[in-house]
């Protein structure tokens, strides 16, 4: 299930590239992204707002806000999201509140989000840049996954088959990098986003 792709641009979003990173359950997404912005890159990262309870070691408003239902609902009903979707049995959005925020002074803005989202966002704003974090394969993605120590065998088999489902949707981005040496990707990456944001 996903929110509704209404043209937020009415609400007059600052000028500044938006950057959307997806994949798969487990692929490395936020670790890349970290990775990303330490790369001294005009770019700053966007919260996700999720309904999911932290997992060890996650900081609120730093590694996500953490809403209720009720206070998730309530942002849908007031079109506070820029996109938002179900995924696994939790809900997760973009504020447009952060997003504003984070374009300010003409900044590129980097979203870690699912592919349901990010079809919102290319929707909304088809200017905006997209990349796919693909695993090397499916045992790779499994091994990540199951390093968490998070995840139940229904939470894993739930994440296998959403990985099965959204990996093909990697040739509707605009660039995919396969995650199987973390320094050579964010080096592939960076090198890409310098030509995105005009700096290379």
């Amino acid at each position: 299930m996903s929110g509704p792709s209404s043209n937020p641009l009415s609400l007059q979003l600052p000028l500044g590239k938006l950057v959307v990173l997806s994949g798969p359950s487990g692929v490395g997404k936020t670790t890349v992204a970290e990775r990303i912005l330490c790369q001294g890159l005009p770019l700053r990262r966007v919260i996700t707002t999720t309904t999911r309870a932290p997992r060890s070691g996650e900081r609120p408003g730093i590694d996500y806000h953490f809403f209720t239902p009720e206070q998730f609902e309530q942002g849908i009903a007031t079109r506070e999201f820029l996109e938002w979707a179900e995924v696994h049995g939790n809900r997760y959005g973009t504020r447009l509140e952060s997003v504003r925020d984070a374009m300010q002074g003409g900044r590129g803005v980097l979203l870690v989000i699912d592919v349901q989202g990010a079809r919102q966002v290319k929707d909304c704003l088809p200017e905006t840049f997209s990349i796919f974090l693909l695993p090397p394969s499916e045992e790779a993605l499994i091994d990540r996954i199951k390093a968490r120590k998070s995840e139940s065998p229904e939470s894993l088999a739930r994440r296998l088959e959403s990985a099965r489902r959204e990996i093909p949707l990697a040739a509707l981005y605009d660039y995919c990098v396969v995650n199987e040496d973390l320094d050579r990707t964010v080096t592939q990456l960076s090198d890409r986003l310098k030509r995105v944001l005009g700096e290379g």
